[in-house]
Order: structure tokens, then C-alpha cells, then sequence
């Protein structure tokens, strides 16, 4: 059983982001949602927490207000293995979102993630520092993760 899980702070939206992340992840369910008591000021019958896991991994929702909006400061590190598993999950978590550099985008939430593959950490990991100099700038023009220009700034003379 899992004993740390992450816990996002939503104004209004933890169930909805919990259905579309639910959406976007295979192996991932909606576990729980409980509500507000009815008799609560303002509140009262409304979505208060929601209880999910995203291939496998459990995260708390909670409806707490505006206080506490999300900051790039925290993200998602998503590995994504292909070209179209980068696409998809790009295509779908950006959307309504912005995409920002070097594979991290913010979802319609605000919540920030990095799609990022594998190949990445073993080019910029070569002993080679041309090589891996190559690599960081191509990396750093991107927007979402380009595969084949990684591997082509890796293999340039």
C-alpha cells in the first residue's frame, strides 16, 4: 500500500480534473468522491474530496478555494517511451492549457507536467560534452519533446 500519495489543492474543479486525468492515464480510476455536509454555508452538498489513482499511483483532491493556486514549482513527471505516446499526452493534457519549454505544459487546471522520454536522461547522460552540449540546446528550442531532433542534435558532427 501505498503511504505517500500527492494531495492538489483545487478551487471548485477536484472532480473534474480527477475524471480527466482518469481520462488521459491508462490503469487509472476514480476511487471516491465525498461531499461537503449539506448544512454548510455556501458549500454544502458539493464535491469536497476526490480519491484517484493515475497508472497506479494514488493522489488526493481536495475543493479548498482559491488560497492556493498551483505554481510550476511542482510538477508531474510523466515518461513517455515513443513519439506517439509524447503526442497524445501532450495533445490531451495541453488542451486548454499552455505549453511551456523543454516538454513541460500547464493543463486547463494549472497544474504543470513534464512529458518526457527516457532517450533524453541517456543523451544528455554521454560523457561526450559536444555531444550533450548539442542536446541540451536542441532540448531547450522544444516546446513538446521532438524524438528524432534529439537524436539527430545527438549524432550532428
Amino acid at each position: 500500500m501505498q503511504t505517500i500519495s500527492p494531495f492538489l489543492w483545487f478551487d471548485g474543479q477536484a472532480e473534474e480534473a480527477a475524471r480527466f486525468y482518469v481520462s488521459v492515464f491508462t490503469n487509472s480510476e476514480l476511487r471516491s468522491v465525498s461531499r461537503y455536509p449539506d448544512d454548510m454555508p455556501d458549500v454544502g452538498g458539493t464535491v469536497m474530496a476526490v480519491s484517484f489513482a493515475l497508472d497506479g499511483l494514488e493522489f488526493q483532491a481536495l475543493n479548498g478555494g482559491p488560497q492556493f493556486p498551483f505554481t510550476e514549482a511542482i510538477s508531474f513527471f510523466v515518461r513517455a517511451d515513443t513519439q506517439s505516446v509524447i503526442d497524445d499526452l501532450w495533445l490531451r493534457l495541453s488542451e486548454g492549457g499552455e505549453p511551456g519549454r523543454c516538454g513541460w505544459l500547464k493543463d486547463r487546471f494549472g497544474l504543470s507536467w513534464q512529458v518526457v522520454p527516457p532517450i533524453l536522461g541517456e543523451l544528455l547522460g554521454d560523457p561526450d560534452p559536444e555531444r550533450t552540449g548539442r542536446v541540451m540546446r536542441a532540448m531547450l528550442a522544444m516546446t513538446k519533446i521532438d524524438i528524432a531532433g534529439l537524436r539527430a542534435a545527438y549524432a550532428a558532427p
